[in-house]
């Protein structure tokens, strides 16, 4: 961190700026490092930083105080449990944890962090460690981000910042971003993505970065116009709401274009957004584990832009490999594979670095399935565990999501299994309607008739919900989904028996 941190102090010293625009206002740049330099003081020297990472000043002037003394930055969600925060303390064995007096209390950090608690950030709490530890532990990384693990417990990912300046620095070039520029960050900055996407990426520009402490897409349109943000990135279930927020009104005709990452999206609903909005959208893949390592041109058609996920970074690699590990050609649907100068450097467990588990040559299977086309743009297809098991049949959650999504009715749809005495699972669809109207399932399973799609792939069941479950970060949440039409499941069978 400590690069982007020399780099914009030096810029303030030569002229201050708005650095920060959230829900208390604007913030320039030298009251940041005014704040980021007292911080350091009551941080004492601490290596190793667990920052409560909001949506606001606090999190960059953090970013700066623990770049400034030389320390490694762990962001955590304010909504992280205490069995959550347990397990990450354990993973990264902190030096000292930043967050406001409730969340401490919540997450039991003076009983782990017994010395003295000092005021920091205007009523917030820092708790430091007798000794602080050497932050070489974390083999050259300089941020640690949570994310969820397959068996629920969150897994910290660490990051060079050698990763950091390549992913911001190839997304910088590729969205035609300028110093100075204001971007807007709406995705929870306690995400690895988000953080390097936002925050980061601001420090780099050397431009506000606007902000939000709560998720509302109408007057998220209105901040972006108002303030002249140039970019930002969401995920796709943002996208959407966004631009049904914007109702055709193209309040985000300023944007240069809007990057969109982070799960399966169909390219018409996409399509739909960005002339809602009156910007550019740029559908990409990337990970925490290798950040932002895909991503289209503004200038490609909308098929490109939006229909698959854009072509690797100058120097990344990504491959589709079969079952047996043999590399795959154009067009063949395979486990995705990568490596480049973003790849993460490993897990935190035991307070250091454990290496990735990788391929003979050197590549991460990132768990998802690719394919890649003649021009050098791939389309993820989606997980690799992402099926739906009916009466011994696998039925791809993707290919059915896709079709379903493509009903002028659809604004969003998750595809789930739903439990059966006879088959073991059954398909169910949840889906959130552009008219907020019911829907029927005969309406679904006419379209994909209609579409050609396989009847052993059509979903029995259709949800009408409001909204589909989310995770703290935005991203669609497959396993409250799942839980959720369960729940429905079972009251319609129940109002059946009746």
């Amino acid at each position: 961190m400590r690069q982007a941190v020399d780099e914009f102090r030096r810029r303030a010293e030569g002229s201050d700026f708005v650095a920060v625009i959230d829900d208390s206002g604007a913030h320039s740049a030298r009251l940041l490092l005014d704040h980021a330099t007292a911080l350091a003081d009551a941080l004492a020297g601490a290596g190793t930083v667990v920052v409560q990472a909001d949506n606001s000043w606090r999190t960059v002037a953090a970013s700066l105080a623990v770049g400034l003394s030389g320390g490694v930055l762990a962001v955590v969600n304010r909504h992280t449990t205490g069995a959550e925060f347990a397990a990450a303390f354990e993973d990264i064995e902190p030096d000292a944890v930043l967050a406001e007096p409730s969340a401490m209390a919540e997450w039991a950090v003076p009983a782990r962090l017994p010395g003295a608690a000092r005021a920091a950030l205007d009523g917030w709490v820092v708790r430091s460690a007798t000794a602080p530890r050497d932050v070489s532990r974390w083999a050259g990384g300089c941020l640690i981000g949570l994310t969820s693990g397959s068996t629920g417990r969150p897994k910290g990912v660490v990051q060079s910042e050698e990763a950091l300046r390549y992913a911001v620095t190839h997304t910088i070039a590729i969205n035609g971003l300028q110093p100075g520029d204001a971007v807007a960050a709406i995705v929870p900055l306690s995400s690895t993505a988000a953080y390097c996407f936002g925050t980061y990426l601001a420090l780099r520009l050397g431009g506000p970065l606007v902000l939000w402490h709560k998720w509302d897409p109408a007057a998220t349109c209105a901040r972006m116009a108002e303030t002249g943000a140039r970019w930002t990135m969401c995920v796709p279930t943002m996208a959407l709401q966004l631009g049904g927020a914007a109702a055709g009104t193209r309040p985000l005709r300023g944007v240069r274009s809007m990057t969109v990452g982070g799960g399966p999206v169909d390219a018409a609903a996409l399509r739909r957004a960005e002339e809602s909005l009156g910007t550019t959208i740029l559908r990409v893949f990337g990970m925490s584990e290798c950040l932002g390592h895909t991503s289209p041109l503004p200038a490609d058609p909308p098929d490109v832009r939006l229909g698959r996920d854009g072509r690797p970074f100058p120097g990344t690699e990504l491959r589709a490999v079969d079952a047996a590990g043999r590399v795959l050609g154009v067009g063949e649907v395979g486990r995705a594979e990568v490596r480049g100068p973003s790849l993460f450097l490993g897990y935190a467990r035991g307070g250091k670095v454990e290496p990735p588990e990788l391929t003979a040559d050197g590549l991460f299977p990132t768990g998802d399935l690719v394919m890649a086309y003649e021009d050098g743009t791939v389309r993820i297809m989606g997980r690799e565990k992402d099926v739906i098991i009916r009466g011994g049949r696998n039925i791809d959650i993707t290919e059915v999501e896709r079709a379903a999504a493509t009903h002028p009715r659809v604004s969003e749809v998750c595809v789930v299994p739903v439990p059966d005495d006879v088959l073991g699972e059954r398909v169910a669809a949840l889906v959130v309607t552009r008219d907020g109207a019911a829907m029927r399932l005969d309406e679904v399973t006419g379209h994909l008739h209609d579409l050609g799609l396989s009847k052993t792939k059509w979903p029995e069941y259709v949800f009408a919900v409001d909204e589909l479950p989310q995770t703290r970060v935005g991203k669609l949440s497959r396993a409250d989904a799942r839980r959720l039409a369960r729940e429905l499941h079972a009251r319609r069978a129940g109002t059946a028996r009746e």
